[in-house]
């Protein structure tokens, strides 16, 4: 973990598998960043129980799920650390010890924490603790590494602003030992789902980077499009279209005027342009594919892969432990 560059932290929570809107939104990002920083991405286990601890049948399968399609998408282990959350006991000291400093105010005007107060048929078990604290966890893993940078959207802006109020205020209290780290928005297309809304698990709307040529064909078949245009010959609008919207991510450029003008004038009906569009996106995927059929053949490298991320990780956590201790005073061990 040493060296000039500055160091990165990111993540997902394994609550499902990821989908065109990962790839989009974060992972094309994060291969990108390898070369200029010191990467750590984390599956982040523990915050997937914050709303989902009454189920956890399906979590260690879905870790694995996601470890894979990292490597795949391009996600390097010989440059960057991939590991699992709970596999790094450290974030969990430290998240208790930064809780000690955090006034439960700063939590209670987080935006996340609000929406669950607002929502008047959930459940009270549901409005917990680990769900307000859900902000000092991350804190907890930004900090563990004394990460400079945090790729986010710009909804987590609000709890990248804790993060850095705890590492502020830890500073204060103790010694200048947390960098106060810095989000970076990139700009992540629009990816737009099955039904039009923007593609999220929630919504089941979704297609999944795991997903076979057939299943993406089946999925695209079924695709909503421009509801004014109820029949090849009338005449669509593009800009309105989900379907558009993923040619113009996944179809080659010098189609793309083609595609829309077609569309405008009736030529080209929805079907035949889902077919196009589902036979563009298995092209722009099938190196994804590829490597993941390699992974799945091999997943006690993917196990491999992850348990040499954490004894990285852990490296590097419990060294931040040791000055925060020693900052605490708290008793040597």
């Amino acid at each position: 973990m040493a060296g000039p560059k500055s160091r990165l932290l990111s993540g997902h929570r394994p609550t499902g598998r990821l989908h065109l809107g990962h790839l989009e939104g974060t992972l094309r990002n994060w291969v990108a960043l390898q070369d200029e920083y010191d990467c750590l991405f984390t599956i982040a286990d523990w915050h997937a129980l914050t709303d989902h601890f009454e189920d956890t049948s399906e979590l260690a399968a879905t870790v694995e799920e996601i470890a894979i399609d990292w490597i795949a998408v391009g996600l390097d282990p010989k440059h960057s650390v991939l590991f699992v959350q709970s596999h790094v006991p450290q974030h969990a000291e430290l998240c208790l010890l930064l809780s000690m400093v955090t006034p439960l105010s700063w939590l209670e005007r987080c935006p996340t924490w609000k929406d669950v107060l607002a929502q008047e048929d959930l459940r009270d078990e549901m409005r917990s603790y680990g769900r307000l604290g859900y902000p000092v966890l991350q804190a907890a893993d930004i900090l563990a590494y004394r990460a400079d940078v945090v790729p986010v959207g710009r909804d987590q802006l609000p709890h990248l602003e804790v993060t850095r109020e705890i590492a502020r205020r830890f500073n204060n209290l103790y010694d200048p030992v947390f960098p106060e780290p810095q989000g970076r928005l990139g700009e992540f297309p629009a990816v737009p789902g099955l039904d039009g809304r923007k593609m999220s698990k929630s919504y089941n709307n979704s297609i999944e980077l795991a997903d076979s040529p057939d299943t993406i064909r089946q999925k695209l078949r079924g695709m909503f499009t421009d509801p004014a245009k109820l029949r090849r010959g009338d005449p669509g609008h593009p800009d309105i279209c989900a379907v558009f919207a993923l040619h113009r991510i996944y179809s080659p450029p010098e189609r793309l005027s083609a595609i829309e003008a077609q569309c405008k004038s009736g030529e080209l009906g929805c079907v035949a342009c889902k077919q196009e569009l589902a036979e563009n996106l298995i092209t722009a995927l099938a190196p994804i594919h590829e490597r993941r059929a390699e992974l799945d053949k091999n997943r006690d490298h993917v196990r491999q892969v992850l348990g040499e991320g954490a004894k990285r990780a852990q490296v590097a956590a419990e060294e931040t432990l040791r000055i925060v201790r020693k900052a605490m005073k708290l008793p040597a061990r």
